[in-house]
Parts: C-alpha cells; structure tokens; sequence
C-alpha cells in the first residue's frame, strides 16, 4: 500500500509514493481550459459529461450487489449531491463513477468513453476523486501534499514546471490553506487535513470531481469552507461535481440536483425543491419532519425518527 491514498489517481507509473484515487482535469494537451470568463451557458457546453448506465457494483464477501442496475448522468458544469441514509450506496456507487470498483456489470462514460478501457494516468487527468480514507505521511508539508496533485500531467522524472505552481497556488488559494502551506500535515487538525486533501485534488484540475462526504466530522466553520469550494467549483469554472453529502439540508442548499438512495436503489432524483421532500424524508430517511421552501432552498427540520411497526 502506498503512503497517499486519497483523491489524485496519479500514476501509478509516477511512482511508489502515491496512491492517489482520483485524477485530473483535462486539458487536452492544448493548454489552459476555456476562457478567463466563460459564460455560464459556455461553461455548461465545455464541461465534461459522466453518466452510468445499467450499473451493477458489489464486494467479494457481499453475496448481493450494493447497487444493482442503476443509471445516472451527472449534469455537466453543476453540481449533484448523492443523499440516502447509512448503508444505502452512495459511496459505492461514487466508487463506482470513479472506476475505483470494477463493475459486474453495466458502464460508466467520460464524455462517451467507458472510464474502463481508459489507462490510469489518461483518467487521472479529467476526473479527480476525494475519498474518505485520505492518508499521507506526517511530515509531509501542505503544499507538498498540494504538489502530488500535478502528478498525472507529467512524465515519470520530469520536474514541476510553471504551470504546475500556477495550478498548485491557485489550489491552496481556493482552499484557502496557504496559511498551512509550509506546515506538516501531521501537525494539522481533521478541519485542516481536510481543506489540505481537496487543495491536492484541486491541483490535479479535471473536468469532473468527486467527493465522498467532505463535510463529514468537521465543525460548522470548516463545513461551511468546503461548501464555499464547491460553490465556487460551479459558479466560476467548467468542473462537473458529484459530492455524497450526509446531511440533506446541506445537499439541498449546495446542489443542482439531488439524487437520493436508499437500499442501493435511486428512489428519487431531480432539483433540490422537488426531491427533498416530507415524504421523501419519511419513507427514505425514515423520519417525520418540516420541509419549507426558503431563497436558499428547502430547510429541513426533524420531528421524530419513524419505527417498523
């Protein structure tokens, strides 16, 4: 097992030191993406289109499949929040998006191509993972860490170049963790780890990014950092977003749309104000609560958790 696991699918050509699950954006080989203010329709055009058909993900000492010929497309340029109580498939099926678990059947597509047949390094450059279980050595500094997201755009010996610091600095900027950069990360508090995590996968700059429920475990301050992140992933660039957040107020604030599982099947899926519902609360979540409609979105307030009769 390597010393990184977390976002980056860096190569596993780029050497022993990373296990990186997630890769970067995509370039094309052609320089920098788009304009320096795209339009929010030409942002939805140039961004990348990841979509599952017919998906069927399990484990080995499951005897049934987590998810069992479900399809989702994830809409370019915006961001979907994946939602469903514990043990419902979300992260399994992010998993699964992040060619992290071989499906028994069914596909995913990268802009029409099956993420399957695509090499390690190739993927890495367009589509970027975060994963729950981040891990890198102690000594580590930040911005060390930041830099081992630019792994997938270069060659096996090659050096950092300028466009590798420009890309690591505008990541520690928009996670704004420059104040960490020359601190080790075993110093770091879980708040800090975290913000220091998604500048890495920030780095790699890919069209697609994935995050499995970056929010979990931190404080309100530190929540509301990456929320700001995503937020500004969507408002001022051309990246696709699909996060698993645990609490679904927040989902219903932060996304474009909102699919919610329950039991390894998508039970219902669309914009925040139609999903998020009291029934849908009741029969996925299984609690009885308030929906109402805010500016901000449907504002979710518990009464009672519900219990088989």
């Amino acid at each position: 097992m390597s010393i990184f696991s977390a976002n980056a699918t860096e190569a596993a050509e780029s050497s022993g030191a990373a296990e990186l699950n997630g890769a970067s954006e995509s370039t094309d080989g052609d320089g920098p993406r788009g304009s320096a203010e795209p339009t929010e329709s030409d942002a939805a055009a140039d961004a990348s289109d990841l979509d599952a058909e017919d998906l069927v993900l399990g484990y080995p000492t499951a005897p049934e499949p987590v998810i069992d010929g479900e399809s989702i497309a994830a809409e370019p340029g915006a961001v979907t929040a994946l939602v469903g109580p514990n043990g419902s498939g979300k992260s399994t099926l992010l998993k699964g998006l992040a060619n992290q678990i071989e499906p028994d059947d069914g596909s995913v597509l990268l802009d029409g191509r099956d993420v399957h047949s695509m090499d390690t390094k190739s993927l890495a450059k367009q589509l970027g993972l975060l994963s729950q279980e981040s891990t890198s050595p102690d000594s580590i500094t930040v911005e060390d860490l930041v830099y081992h997201g630019r792994y997938p755009h270069r060659g096996f010996f090659e050096r950092t170049t300028a466009e590798d610091a420009r890309a690591v600095e505008r990541a520690i900027d928009l996670a704004g963790c420059g104040h960490l950069r020359a601190r080790e990360v075993g110093s770091l508090s879980g708040g800090q780890k975290q913000l220091a995590w998604i500048a890495m996968v920030l780095a790699q700059d890919t069209d697609v990014l994935l995050l499995d429920e970056p929010t979990t475990f931190l404080d309100l301050h530190h929540q509301m950092e990456v929320m700001e992140i995503i937020e500004t992933l969507r408002d001022e660039s051309e990246v696709t977003v699909v996060v698993v957040l645990h609490d679904i107020e927040q989902a219903a604030r932060l996304a474009d749309r909102v699919v919610a599982l329950a039991d390894g099947e998508i039970r219902a899926r669309g914009p925040p104000e139609e999903v998020v519902t009291e029934e849908l609360l009741s029969e996925v979540f299984r609690v009885d609560a308030e929906v109402v409609e805010t500016e901000n979105g449907p504002r979710v307030t518990p009464l009672r958790a519900r219990h088989e009769k």
